[in-house]
């Protein structure tokens, strides 16, 4: 074979063996392609609220907020759909005496309201915390914070804006909440995990039953009392540490505003917890509003009501504006 029929042969090898890598190429990229959208789609079907949220509502689904693989360190992130430019963020927080439940629980009664913060332009974004079965307070209050950590670090990625956050929790998670948003600005390191200890920009705190004084619950003298197992120890028999953990205890005249909402019958957490922490910020001068929901009893479907996702709605509004 001629010389120049070699580099002909040659030629067409090469071209045949680029096509072929081509070829791979597009394939591996289709499968990966194919991968993250089976995920997404799973991630999306194993979500059980997302048809509470308003058609087209973007999630993304169990992305961890700590470098481990602990099931109760991941979130979820809900925007409107569309979302440009930086939003408002609501983190949502579940309850459950710290002892049950997950980032799901108690968005199933609460439709109304976050239909309407999708609506509004807010991102949402629902965590979950360690157990105080699996790890005694104050892990639960730390995995609050690292999420919130996570959450500001990421917040280009997920069109967050982290200069306008609001914290909104239920039960446990009012009390994490209420402790989020009060002990901010009181340089608390064991609040935090090593090396994360900062300050968050937290403009509002809405509290939904939320225990403020764990040596004033009635169970407090119960060691197999909720907040007995929270702390690893009865509250009145070591005040020291119910202290620690009670919102009450980190109120100052810097706190953001509150909403604090709460049962005419809730037999769980009486409502003169909520009281006592609007007595606390009133003393301060701390901007807040009590609700007192007639004969409602601890969760449920009587804080959705039109009435009270307006009052839900104009706060975060107001407290949240650009």
């Amino acid at each position: 074979m001629s010389e120049i029929g070699m580099n002909v042969v040659l030629s067409q090898s090469r071209y045949t063996m680029m096509k072929l890598n081509a070829i791979k190429l597009i394939s591996w990229g289709l499968c990966l392609f194919v991968i993250l959208q089976a995920n997404s789609l799973l991630a999306q079907a194993s979500n059980r609220v997302l048809n509470l949220f308003p058609a087209g509502t973007v999630l993304h689904a169990n992305i961890p907020f700590a470098q481990d693989t602990l099931k109760k360190h991941l979130l979820d992130i809900y925007l409107p759909a569309n979302t440009t430019g930086k939003i408002p963020l609501v983190v949502f927080i579940h309850g459950g005496g710290w002892l049950v439940n997950d980032k799901y629980a108690d968005m199933g009664y609460m439709g109304n309201t976050l239909t309407a913060m999708i609506n509004r332009g807010f991102a949402v974004a629902s965590i979950d915390y360690r157990w105080a079965s699996q790890a005694i307070f104050p892990a639960q209050i730390q995995d609050c914070y690292q999420a919130l950590t996570f959450l500001c670090e990421q917040a280009d990625k997920y069109h967050l804006d982290k200069n306008r956050i609001a914290i909104m929790g239920f039960s446990a998670g009012g009390h994490l909440a209420s402790l989020v948003g009060l002990a901010n600005n009181n340089k608390l390191p064991e609040f935090f995990m090593k090396g994360k200890a900062q300050k968050f920009n937290i403009k509002a705190v809405v509290d939904f039953y939320g225990p403020s004084d764990l040596t004033g619950l009635e169970s407090s003298d119960d060691p197999k009392a909720p907040e007995a197992i929270l702390l690893g120890a009865v509250p009145i028999e070591r005040p020291d540490l119910a202290k620690k953990a009670s919102p009450v205890s980190y109120v100052d005249a810097q706190d953001p505003p509150f909403l604090i909402i709460h049962g005419e019958k809730d037999k769980s957490v009486n409502n003169k917890q909520s009281k006592l922490l609007s007595g606390w910020l009133n003393s301060v001068a701390v901007k807040n509003e009590l609700i007192i929901v007639k004969d409602a009893p601890h969760f449920g479907r009587m804080f959705d009501t039109e009435e009270l996702k307006s009052k839900v709605l104009t706060f975060l509004e107001n407290a949240l504006k650009p």
